[in-house]
């Protein structure tokens, strides 16, 4: 007997379509709505490490990550200037285990498809186009309005609607998002023939200038600059931002110059960061993945504390026979703390290249998470 017969879904991100793919297989009826008119076939790339590769094996769906993303081992540093020289080949701890590679970097939309296709699979109703617009609760349920029309009761509400989350905001949890002071250009590029690993240039006139593979063939490349309001650039313009910023960046930067000249987009967002203290349940509504937290891309740990997240809670949820007070609190003692040292790590990572900290210790910050994140959730 779970302890839930009938669950409610906003967004249709990682961390709302982990969740509706666990519920599903465990026999639990679930409605996803999500206020996007269809699943997104845009956006650049994404990494993943090995906590969230587990992830992915709970839920069934691996295989299919496994051959659509581009696996890899170690991170290469390089220098900015002639040559882009590999000044440091650092090893990778394999967060998810030895059974999983250390680092996988895909394609976000390949990645949403895979995840969406196994949601529907298992059965999960998924709602493009609705919006959950009021939430209202007793002791055992929760009703929504979607688009302002009634869409049923439910055992439990989870928001994991993102950043922005409306879902939040409605449950009474008055947290919003915070810049950090970075702002990141990403492109989707071709992949060029002498990259096989994930490489970050530190130095030079961006604070870090990276680009990780996604396939075979492909890889996504970015800057990170300080936040400004580019909300004004056209396409164009943004691409001829981004080719001059990276002047500087030789090696594999001169073929993924090549590639934006020649079209490859190029997308602009901020650093944000934000926590919401325990609870993150409000009665029988509670908030995952970036409603919940979320950090700079510094460690790469953004969609995998949003799995970790789905992976606890459904746990939780099959596992028990009632969502009481117990349940609550294992879900945020397992859960928030790890979430806030991964937030508290990522932007931390950022702020010493915004003070301009020549000795700090990156290496052991970076280490300390990654012995963290390979413990399980």
């Amino acid at each position: 007997m779970t302890a839930v017969q009938k669950v409610a879904i906003a967004g249709a991100g990682v961390a709302g379509l982990a969740t509706a793919i666990f519920l599903s297989k465990a026999g639990v009826e679930v409605d996803l709505y999500d206020a996007q008119p269809a699943l997104s076939t845009r956006g650049s790339g994404i990494t993943l490490q090995g906590n969230a590769l587990r992830v992915f094996d709970e839920l069934g769906v691996w295989d299919e990550i496994a051959a659509a993303g581009k696996a890899f081992e170690g991170l290469n540093l390089r220098a900015p200037g002639p040559g882009a020289p590999v000044v440091a080949a650092l090893p990778d701890l394999k967060t998810g285990g030895p059974d999983y590679p250390s680092t996988m970097g895909m394609s976000r939309p390949d990645l949403a498809r895979i995840l969406l296709s196994a949601a529907e699979k298992n059965g999960a109703r998924v709602h493009f186009g609705q919006r959950v617009t009021r939430v209202s609760q007793t002791d055992d349920g929760v009703a929504i309005e979607v688009d302002g029309e009634p869409a049923g009761t439910f055992d439990l509400l989870v928001g994991a609607d993102g950043l922005h989350s409306a879902v939040r905001e409605m449950i009474g949890i008055h947290v919003a998002p915070e810049q950090t002071g970075m702002g990141i250009w990403r492109t989707f590029v071709s992949l060029p023939p002498d990259v096989d690993r994930s490489e970050l240039y530190y130095g030079g006139p961006m604070y870090i200038a990276g680009y990780t593979p996604t396939g075979d063939d492909t890889m996504y490349a970015f800057l990170v600059e300080a936040a400004q309001d580019r909300s004004g650039a056209t396409p164009e313009e943004a691409r001829r931002i981004m080719v001059e910023q990276s002047r500087a960046y030789d090696g594999p930067w001169n073929h993924i110059r090549a590639d934006i000249e020649a079209g490859a987009d190029a997308n602009y967002t901020w650093f944000t960061r934000h926590l919401v203290e325990a609870p993150w349940n409000r009665g029988r509504a509670v908030v995952i993945g970036d409603a919940a937290h979320s950090c700079p891309p510094t460690i790469a740990q953004g969609a995998a504390q949003g799995l970790e997240d789905a992976a606890v809670l459904s746990e939780l949820l099959v596992n028990r026979d009632a969502v009481d007070q117990a349940l609550w609190d294992e879900f945020h003692a397992r859960r928030v703390e790890r979430a806030k040292a991964i937030v508290d790590a990522s932007v931390q990572l950022g702020q010493w290249q915004l003070d301009g900290v020549r000795d700090a210790d990156m290496g052991g910050l970076m280490f300390g998470v990654a012995q963290l994140t390979a413990a399980r959730a």
